[in-house]
């Protein structure tokens, strides 16, 4: 596990978009797993700089999302696909038709997860998985539990978790209770994985997933099973390491 310690968001966001595009660089036909919320909006900026001034490429990049929340349609500002592609995708020459979310109109949870998961394995993981950290150590939506959740699968959200989404919607009973997310082995098959963190609200998550038990009451912590995991944090997120 390489950890790099940055001194704020802007730092963390031009260092884990340097990791992203060296992998566009390396392998220009790529599999990127990217994930959404407040923590990566930096980086895709960095990343859309980086294509506009002639560094990167997506044109033969194909992309995997974490997760989306079930019942949102995909226009729906608070869809992760919106996200993506307010985001990202509009603002660089990667093909609509190679970027993957997770349809949260099929309500059908066991056909959704299913093809999601049959897909994912069809390019057979990513090469280079982007994740967030939440505060009770999710990563995707997979949310602390009894066990480690192998696949994709719908995700009954945390209270915590629906209370950190609350602010992004304009009234509490808009906020959804379920999401199609990626499993712990559906991540695990990266070839490489990069998680980003700042502040302080997440650094109890990160100092029991670099050094706490691995637990699935701390799914984050599955990751120092992971033979390439890169953490880029800033010293407040850090702090408790």
């Amino acid at each position: 596990m390489i950890i790099y310690k940055v001194e704020n968001y802007e730092e963390m966001s031009k260092k884990a978009a340097s990791i992203i595009a060296s992998q566009i660089i390396m392998k220009p036909d790529c599999v990127l797993g990217l994930a959404t919320g407040s923590s990566p909006v930096g980086t895709y900026k960095r990343l859309i700089d980086l294509y506009k001034e002639g560094y990167v490429d997506f044109s033969r990049v194909t992309s995997i999302n974490l997760d989306e929340y079930k019942g949102l349609e995909p226009t729906n500002d608070q869809s992760y696909r919106y996200f993506m592609n307010t985001n990202l995708f509009n603002h660089v020459n990667i093909k609509k038709e190679s970027t993957f979310v997770p349809d949260g109109l099929e309500l059908d949870s066991d056909k959704a997860c299913r093809e999601y998961e049959e897909m994912i394995e069809s390019y057979g993981g990513t090469d280079l998985q982007l994740l967030g950290i939440g505060r009770n150590g999710h990563i995707g939506f997979n949310e602390p539990g009894p066990v480690f959740v192998r696949d994709t699968h719908c995700e009954d959200l945390t209270q915590s978790t629906i209370d950190a989404n609350k602010r992004f919607f304009a009234k509490d009973e808009d906020v959804p209770h379920q999401a199609y997310s990626m499993g712990i082995g559906s991540i695990m098959k990266a070839k490489k994985i990069l998680l980003i963190a700042y502040g302080k609200d997440k650094a109890e998550a990160i100092a029991k997933t670099i050094n706490g038990p691995i637990t699935p009451k701390v799914p984050a912590s599955i990751l120092q099973l992971h033979n390439d995991v890169t953490i880029v944090a800033d010293k407040e997120a850090l702090s408790m390491i």
